[in-house]
């Protein structure tokens, strides 16, 4: 029997006498069910029994537990329609809030929506860095800075376990691009792996105590992540104190005896894994020490029994909190995030009194991005675009819309105006089972399937439905997947084939395969249309995880580009206040694959110049996840970063332009001018290695270096409201600062704490951020916040002593409104 688990704080709050005696009990039901399994059912607790569960053991009244996706919206074990999701704002927007309350509300929202769908551990947050905008899950992670990601990712996970549902934090650890991420060794330097790539994990651990991690498929220094006993049993658990369980990446486990030795307790999906029988052979072969199995199995036991799956044993939470509104959270956090970078004349709030008027373009404004793609995909309910936000808050005849440019040239998933059904059957074409679908995209993994549906016996799916186009004209109709398909539409079949296997790199993407067009057919706009899209299911019996990725693909009729760039440049000319939304497409960011470069698609910045050429007060929204070009930035009257921002995204831009609401964020990542400005684009291996040669310096650490200035800094973020910095006092352990909202409205200001040593003894970044804080005020108002220091800002890591090392000397404290505006410094002295 291991030892017994030693009580701690939860979420910053001091554990009771009541806490304890709960713990004490846990643990002995955990210890107590362990002594009852043999070793057969041991190594099947290991395994998934399926994509989202592990297997339920009722002899010791132990219930199976289910794990979700989960960064934005709880996916569920079914990825349909029929179950909507609340869908929240991408995690860079989360962390533009510079908000770990906020984070934590964020996080009990989540919790209660795993409870309603039955999950028990989500599959979130994602802590990797911001290393380069290269990177394609940018958007689905934090910041660039290990602090702030730190501290909201704390906030995410005390949040989550507040409504007891446990959370994996991932990727552990170097997950920081996605090019060949199933093989890449990230070779990082000791000393950078520890100040930078594990701080935000060490913090969350140290203080959210999370009960779950999960390791990433990548190697880091020639290992893989699910077999690195260093950093998993050494540094994660023996240094760091993680209780928890460690579970793989989906299908990154590779290694029975290397994953068990290097400390991974679960090797998901399921059913076929390299534990369960695998590894009790490998026990009774020698090859294991049985021991090891044990510390596993009490991971996941420990786990359950904090969720309430395992009997005696009394769960974390035994009341949740009380219950969120989604939709006025999901507003809130949008607002809360949203970064407005430039503001020229007080061009933003609008003024939006009687006779005013706004014309607004852009493809973006009417068909928004709300969340980014792959596995944290949800479908919610209802999404809100630019255009359903303000033709709302406006008065009648105020708001003009034209497309202006579209970011798209290429077929996309079946979208707006059709509304479809899946239908699955058997080879007599008996109906098995059916479900809506949000889009014309099938993506089922495992048991994503409709009820009644199952692979053996599946042998078509029919994506069916009507459309009823927005345009008249020549629609294009397409296909993406691999496999045999029939295309009809309107009752007359318009293709039938076969989609082969292309050239894309990563197995996801390969297995989704690329866009095809295979029809076009003129339609009037209005005019119902039966749409149909056959898809012949293969045999899969020898594949170790089931799926079905496939879509039926549309493209609207193509008018002139030019010509919809000037029907644009007539409204904006006729309006007082022009307002374009520019975005990428989901084939620029998402899972799978790295971005390579930061344009803008299409004829997005021919559209802003010109609108802004013909109407000076112009404001550009720009709805991307992570940092895009924006060559015309100086040419406009205002911009504002609303990332993916979630299903109230449109009604939280209409708050925000109209100044019902202040725009609350801070940029969590330094926007670069042009990607050749960005100091790390490297995310491309060589030879199977990507090699971080940059070291410390990634984000504002490498533009200060370098002495490039890029086109908004770190931090960066304008409010209605203006702000006096008054007073500074630093000590070695906090700071104080006073300051004043000077403007005529209440504001919220992010009090950014930099230290920057003087004569450096060692070789650091020439500044960092230590903490920061967030204050409020009325107009007029005074405040005064105290920020604690914590101790490991003033530390490195000694690659030679394996510990962390107290630099003393003198250091510049800085108060700053971000990262290139200080506002007021003194000096320290350790």
């Amino acid at each position: 029997m291991g030892a017994p688990h030693a009580p701690h704080s939860r979420g910053g709050t001091a554990v009771t006498d009541a806490d304890q005696a709960r713990d004490r009990i846990r643990e002995d039901a955990v210890e107590t069910a362990l002594g009852k399994l043999d070793l057969d059912t041991k190594t099947r607790l290991l395994a998934g029994q399926d994509m989202w569960s592990l297997p339920a053991v009722p002899e010791i009244g132990l219930r199976s537990l289910v794990m979700s996706d989960g960064p934005v919206g709880v996916r569920g074990v079914r990825w349909t329609a029929d179950d909507p999701s609340v869908a929240l704002p991408s995690p860079t927007a989360l962390a533009a809030s510079w908000d770990p309350a906020l984070a934590r509300r964020a996080g009990r929202l989540l919790a209660q929506e795993a409870r309603r769908k039955g999950v028990h551990v989500l599959l979130a947050p994602t802590v990797n860095l911001h290393r380069s905008p290269l990177g394609g899950r940018h958007f689905e992670c934090y910041s660039e800075d290990p602090r702030l990601t730190g501290a909201i990712g704390s906030g995410y996970v005390n949040g989550v376990q507040d409504g007891g549902v446990g959370t994996t934090v991932k990727h552990f650890v170097g997950n920081d691009a996605e090019t060949e991420r199933f093989t890449v060794d990230c070779v990082i330097a000791p000393r950078v792996l520890h100040e930078l790539y594990l701080a935000p994990f060490e913090e969350i651990v140290t203080d959210a105590r999370p009960w779950g991690i999960m390791t990433a498929y990548n190697r880091v220094n020639g290992t893989t992540m699910t077999e690195h006993g260093y950093l998993v049993n050494e540094v994660l658990r023996a240094r760091w104190g993680f209780d928890g369980c460690n579970v793989s990446d989906w299908m990154a486990a590779r290694s029975t005896t290397g994953d068990i030795l290097g400390g991974m307790d679960v090797a998901m999906p399921g059913p076929q894994t390299v534990y369960g029988p695998a590894l009790a052979a490998a026990v009774r072969a020698g090859e294991v020490p049985g021991s090891a199995v044990d510390a596993a199995v009490r991971n996941v036991l420990r786990l359950a029994a904090r969720v309430g799956l395992l009997e005696g044993a009394p769960a974390v939470v035994a009341e949740p909190p009380a219950a969120l509104d989604g939709q006025a959270l999901a507003r809130e956090l949008a607002v809360r995030g949203f970064v407005l970078v430039r503001n020229e004349a007080g061009a933003l709030p609008l003024d939006a009194g009687p006779g005013r008027t706004v014309a607004l373009s852009g493809a973006a404004a009417r068909d928004a991005r709300v969340l980014g793609g792959g596995s944290a995909t949800v479908f919610p309910e209802r999404v809100l675009s630019p255009l359903d936000g303000l033709t709302a808050a406006l008065p009648d005849g105020a708001l003009t819309y034209c497309v202006g440019a579209d970011p798209s040239e290429e077929l996309v998933p079946a979208d707006q105006g059709f509304t479809l059904r899946a239908v699955c059957r058997d080879a007599s074409g008996a109906v098995l089972g059916e479900g809506a679908l949000p889009s014309g995209q099938v993506q089922w993994i495992g048991d994503d399937l409709p009820a009644g549906a199952a692979y053996e016996t599946m042998a078509s799916i029919e994506v069916t439905g009507t459309f009823v186009p927005r345009e008249s004209g020549e629609h294009a109709f397409g296909t993406r997947g691999l496999g045999a398909f029939a295309l009809a539409v309107g009752g007359r079949t318009l293709w039938e084939g076969v989609q082969e296997l292309g050239d894309e790199a990563d197995p996801f993407e390969a297995f989704f395969g690329a866009p095809s067009e295979r029809a076009r057919l003129t339609l009037a706009a209005g005019e119902p249309v039966e749409v149909s899209l056959t898809y012949r299911v293969p045999d899969m019996s020898a594949l170790p995880l089931k799926a079905v990725m496939f879509s039926l693909l549309h493209l609207g009729p193509r008018r002139d580009p030019d010509e919809l760039i000037a029907e644009a440049v007539r409204a904006a000319r006729a309006a007082d206040t022009a307002v374009v939304v520019v975005a990428t497409t989901e084939r620029v960011e998402s899972e799978g694959f790295d971005r390579r470069d930061l344009v803008l698609p299409g004829r997005q910045d021919d559209l802003v110049r010109a609108v802004a050429a013909a109407n000076p007060n112009t404001v550009v929204v720009v709805n991307a996840g992570s940092p895009v070009e924006l060559p015309w930035r100086e040419e406009v009257a205002a911009v504002l970063l609303t990332w993916f921002p979630g299903q109230e995204g449109g009604a939280a831009v209409a708050d925000v332009l109209l100044g019902h609401a202040e725009p609350g964020g801070r940029l969590p990542t330094t926007w670069p001018a042009a990607l050749a400005d960005a100091p790390v684009t490297d995310v491309l291996p060589a030879e199977g290695r990507l090699e971080y040669r940059e070291g410390l310096d990634i984000g504002y650490r490498a533009y200060e270096k370098h002495g490039v200035r890029p086109a908004y800094p770190f931090g960066h973020g304008l409010g209605y409201t203006d702000w006096a910095y008054e007073s500074l006092e630093a000590t070695a352990d906090r700071v104080r600062v006073r300051l004043t909202n000077t403007g005529g409205r209440p504001g919220r200001e992010v009090v950014q704490v930099y230290l920057a040593p003087v004569n450096d003894a060692v070789e650091r970044p020439a500044s960092w951020l230590a903490a920061f804080a967030g204050v409020a005020a009325a107009p007029g108002e005074s405040v005064e916040v105290e920020i604690p220091l914590p101790a490991r800002a003033f530390e490195i890591w000694d690659e030679a002593a394996h510990a962390w090392r107290r630099i003393g000397g003198t250091y510049e404290v800085r108060a700053s409104h971000s990262h290139t505006d200080t506002r007021l410094t003194v000096t320290l002295d350790l």
